[in-house]
């Protein structure tokens, strides 16, 4: 028998939203004599412009001393001018560590408004380079595809 979670708010009984689909984020594998896991900010911002949504930042949650992790958060430059710096971190259910090489599944939150949108992937590297790939999607969420050239690869919006 499934059971599926269930919220109680002001006596009324609501089952979470679903994901409105899938951001897939592949980072590369990069042959480079000194290679650091990338920081990176995937965010949604309306295609006519205004409020950004971050839906993952990953950067060095561990390192602390005179220099902690989210002083190279100003580095994601266009997440960290359009939104990034007034974001308090760690930021619950969006902030985790970097990654490996790898592909990787971010939900796309089933509270996002209708409409158009500009997926942003933005990547820095220490002793390595920058990225920024930027995609036009539509919610309800329809299969879209971009990639990087450098610090990111393929990058895939699918839907629920």
């Amino acid at each position: 028998m499934r059971h599926s979670a269930l919220l109680l708010v002001g006596g009324l009984v609501a089952a979470p939203a679903a994901a409105a689909g899938t951001v897939n984020v592949t980072i590369p594998q990069l042959k480079v004599a000194e290679y650091h896991r990338p920081y990176v900010a995937v965010w949604l911002e309306p295609a006519g412009g205004g409020t950004i949504r971050t839906l993952a930042t990953w950067y060095d949650v561990k390192k602390g001393g005179n220099e902690p992790g989210t002083k190279w958060l100003s580095d994601l430059r266009a997440w960290w001018r359009k939104g990034g710096k007034s974001l308090a971190m760690p930021a619950d259910g969006i902030s985790g560590a970097t990654r490996a090489p790898g592909s990787y599944a971010i939900p796309l939150p089933g509270d996002i408004k209708p409409g158009a949108y500009v997926l942003n992937v933005e990547a820095a590297r220490e002793t390595g380079g920058r990225e920024l790939v930027s995609m036009p999607i539509s919610v309800p969420a329809k299969p879209a595809r971009g990639a990087g050239k450098t610090e990111l690869g393929a990058i895939t919006l699918s839907a629920r």
